[in-house]
């Protein structure tokens, strides 16, 4: 006896063969595509592969331009004198007695103090001033308040050379009768010299970064400060200073790298004596003789001269990065 055959089984039939028809066709196009064609077929569809691919090749680059030269400093420190001409990626020979050799030929340590001393005094006095002008730009309110923020953005374009020849003529005349102190009058081989024009160069970045932080304190805590009797001036280190820690840090770091590595004012102020506070570059060239450049000994000064500061970062890395980031998103 014969079955009726349901119209609905034969549709689903159908279906079913119509779609794993679909599915071969989509198998076998697939395999006809390239390894790129693939990748950009399942990217359209998943796009968080192309942000996962972009972030990597952003990382690597980042990584590969920042620490390979760290890493050829290294190979070029650890190669015997008169041997770095076959350096490719590996040291020709192994000689970390450059690291000790560095501190016997000169005395490199106090060229590393004095860039500390230097960059360490640039950044209190840039600290102190820019929270001053830091609350006044963010939290009063006063006439030419933006033109006067304007004209501090506008002073921190100019290049640093640009103030050497006026800075140069004051500091080697007589400055503010310094005879007793100095000797000559003049400021001249001294940290004043270097301490004074490198804080002014860095003083605007340090400003705005404050002047963000500052005008994101409530003013319920300020004022509560100044019903205890509590001045302006008391209430800005006692309680908006402390509350905007990640950005104090941030101008502090910041500042103190930009000073401790900075080499044109250091170069022109001094003469690159180590007891007229010649800093922590000039160290590094006083390995380059008449006759003979000491390469490895100025890699291995180098990769010492950079300790301090990564220590620095190290210890200062969360303060960092809330402070760059704080403000980014809005509540």
């Amino acid at each position: 006896m014969a079955r009726d055959v349901d119209p609905a089984d034969t549709q689903s039939g159908g279906e079913t063969a119509s779609n794993a028809d679909v599915l071969t066709d989509a198998h076998e196009a697939d395999l006809e595509r390239g390894p790129l064609q693939r990748w950009v077929a399942s990217s359209i569809s998943d796009p968080s592969r192309v942000y996962r691919a972009m972030f990597y090749v952003a990382a690597i680059f980042f990584l590969v331009t920042t620490l390979f030269p760290f890493y050829w400093l290294l190979m070029v420190a650890l190669t015997p004198e008169g041997q770095l001409q076959d350096v490719i990626f590996t040291p020709n020979g192994f000689n970390p007695g450059a690291f000790v050799e560095v501190f016997q030929t000169i005395p490199f340590h106090w060229y590393v103090f004095n860039s500390f001393v230097i960059a360490a005094a640039s950044t209190v006095l840039v600290l102190v001033v820019a929270s001053l002008a830091g609350y006044a730009f963010g939290r009063l309110e006063f006439p030419g308040k933006v033109p006067l923020l304007l004209l501090v953005l506008v002073i921190s374009f100019f290049p640093p050379a640009a103030f050497f020849i006026p800075l140069n003529d004051l500091f080697n005349t007589q400055f503010l009768a310094l005879e007793p102190i100095t000797g000559d009058g003049t400021l001249y081989n001294t940290p004043g010299a270097m301490v004074l024009p490198l804080s002014a160069i860095f003083m605007p970045l340090a400003i705005f970064i404050l002047t963000v932080f500052y005008s994101q304190i409530p003013d319920g805590l300020e004022d509560a400060a100044r019903v205890e009797g509590t001045t302006r001036l008391g209430a800005l280190f006692r309680v908006i200073v402390p509350l905007s820690a990640p950005g104090v840090a941030t101008a502090g770091v910041l500042t103190f790298i930009a000073v401790y590595n900075e080499f044109f004012f250091s170069f022109l102020m001094t003469d690159g004596q180590v007891e007229n506070w010649a800093p922590l570059l000039e160290g590094i060239l006083a390995y380059q003789g008449q006759y003979e450049v000491m390469y490895h000994l100025m890699a291995a000064a180098s990769i010492i001269g950079v300790i301090p500061v990564a220590i620095l970062v190290i210890l200062a890395q969360e303060k960092i990065v809330s402070g760059l980031t704080a403000g980014a998103l809005k509540e």
